[in-house]
């Protein structure tokens, strides 16, 4: 059977990227979407763009772009290392491409730049669901929806999306290490790069599967999470 794996927001944490998918193992059949902030707060963003791109040859990879990718590519437009972005985990970014040197946006892939501004969706659609980086305006389609809403919108203002379709997203750290659900939306933003767990939902399952950077892992059913609303 081929699955749809999603897994939330990695913030520069391979080494739990790495654990989650030596325990879910996607194969080239499976569609894995991953729901954008790869970059930012965690350790090693560079290992995780590496890991990404590789994933692209290896099952059929569907990238959401986040918040944190927006930022990173406006900074680099910019040229820019004093910006806000900075303090929101961009020096992590920067200093795990610069190693021991200095810095400095030279040391940045031009490979990963591509990922992120070419091949990083928006959103992505099924007939059963919908999966976005922060969240949408219930009334509207996805085409016409704002990257505002996309991008930034809290879990906590979310609400069943008028296609009945249902809604997975990340962006809202949950520092419970658990995802959490509303009616109609699931957020599995579970706060890995802090004390929490990188979450990946296997949707013909129901399942959660989880790993740490500490190379834990465990694995319980969407039903036991908690819900909001």
């Amino acid at each position: 059977m081929n699955r749809t794996l999603v897994i939330g927001d990695i913030h520069g944490c391979s080494r739990a990227l790495e654990t989650l998918l030596r325990e879910v193992k996607p194969n080239p059949d499976d569609v894995l979407i991953t729901l954008g902030d790869y970059v930012d707060r965690g350790p090693d963003t560079r290992g995780v763009m590496d890991r990404l791109i590789g994933l692209e040859s290896e099952t059929q990879l569907v990238p959401l772009i986040g918040n944190h990718e927006m930022l990173f590519l406006r900074e680099w437009k910019d040229d820019c290392l004093t910006g806000p972005w900075m303090n929101v985990g961009g020096r992590e970014t920067l200093e795990s491409y610069a190693g021991d040197r200095e810095i400095s946006w030279d040391h940045v892939s031009e490979e990963h730049r591509t990922f992120l501004a070419e091949r990083c969706q928006r959103y992505h659609e099924t007939d059963t669901h919908f999966f976005v980086h922060g969240g949408v305006d219930p009334r509207l389609p996805l085409k016409d929806q704002s990257d505002e809403c996309l991008l930034w919108k809290r879990f906590e203002e979310s609400e069943p999306h008028s296609s009945g379709k249902t809604m997975v997203c990340g962006h809202s750290a949950q520092r419970s290490g658990l995802p959490l659900r509303t009616p109609g939306c699931v957020c599995i933003d579970t706060w890995a790069y802090g004390q929490g767990w990188l979450s990946c939902l296997i949707i013909e399952f129901g399942l959660i599967v989880q790993a740490n950077q500490k190379g834990h892992t465990r694995r319980f059913s969407l039903d036991h999470t908690p819900m909001m609303g």
